[in-house]
């Protein structure tokens, strides 16, 4: 019961977060990679000793038509230059003049539009909104027989206020590593996001179900009167559970970032921090919020 005697220190922790990171997001915004903005992206296979991305940069400096480009490592003798797009009479310049310090080949060279990544964009959200609107009538059927004290379409809404509350995370640590370390937004992390969409509304169900399974034991009279110390208990029973399993998923994400190399960084951080959102919210913020509602309905 403790959780829920203070759900407004942690509706108040919440909401000053999530303030903060809308502003940094007003502020700041996120940097899209090409994937969103359109751009050109080159594979460049090194077969001998792989140079450092200073002794590339000093290289690429000298070509004016790529000012903004990015470099990431992929695998130990790849590299993935991204820049804005480029003919092939430019890209072909590139290679030409990394070859007479390098023994490298081109691996891969392809363009992205601005027509495309918009389109990309358009796709993105859709995809986000519509498994968003299929979680909310799962659950609302799922919990249908649950229709005391609160509605069972309540409890798909909470789910949705505690995804919100998730994707925001890793918005904000995304708008911080771009300002500060350039790390672009890509279509890896469209699918880290649904990613962080599952865990998040699988972790909130399981406490939601152990709810719905305690309510169950409570005569209909009764259920709204006790209904802060079924969620409370709900909450002690479901919480080891919901930590461990955050904490396995961790340590097998921090290993991705730590060791799985550039192309993998972005995907595995913003995972991370979608877990550790997910964790929290699930525990001390969708459950809580279910009280809060049942309170509210009694005034």
């Amino acid at each position: 019961m403790w959780i829920i005697n203070n759900r407004k220190i942690f509706y108040t922790f919440s909401s000053i977060l999530v303030a903060v990171i809308i502003g940094l997001l007003f502020t700041w915004g996120i940097k899209f990679g090409i994937d969103f903005t359109g751009g050109s992206l080159i594979e460049l296979s090194f077969q001998e000793e792989v140079p450092t991305h200073e002794e590339l940069n000093t290289k690429l400096d000298n070509y004016e038509f790529i000012s903004g480009y990015s470099l990431r490592s992929s695998g130990d003798s790849s590299e993935i230059l991204r820049s804005k797009e480029i003919t092939d009479e430019q890209k072909n310049t590139i290679v030409s003049g990394l070859q007479e310090s390098y023994s490298v080949t081109e691996s891969r060279f392809s363009n992205i539009g601005p027509s495309l990544g918009n389109e990309l964009k358009t796709k993105a959200v859709f995809a986000v909104l519509l498994a968003l609107l299929l979680i909310v009538l799962f659950i609302a059927y799922s919990f249908r027989h649950v229709s005391k004290p609160i509605s069972s379409w309540k409890y798909g809404g909470i789910t949705v206020v505690a995804f919100l509350h998730d994707l925001i995370i890793p918005l904000g640590v995304f708008s911080i590593m771009g300002q500060f370390a350039g790390l672009e937004v890509d279509s890896l992390f469209i699918t880290a996001l649904l990613v962080i969409l599952g865990y998040s509304i699988n972790d909130t169900i399981v406490v939601f179900d152990r709810i719905r399974e305690n309510l169950a034991e409570v005569p209909d009279d009764l259920k709204e009167k006790k209904f802060n110390n079924v969620v409370g208990k709900s909450i002690n029973e479901t919480i080891s559970r919901s930590i461990n399993t955050s904490f396995t998923t961790l340590l097998a994400l921090t290993a991705l970032y730590i060791f799985g190399g550039a192309v993998t960084q972005a995907f595995s951080l913003a995972l991370i921090a979608g877990v550790l959102a997910g964790t929290y919210s699930s525990i001390f913020l969708a459950s809580p919020l279910l009280v809060s509602l049942n309170n509210m309905s009694k005034k």
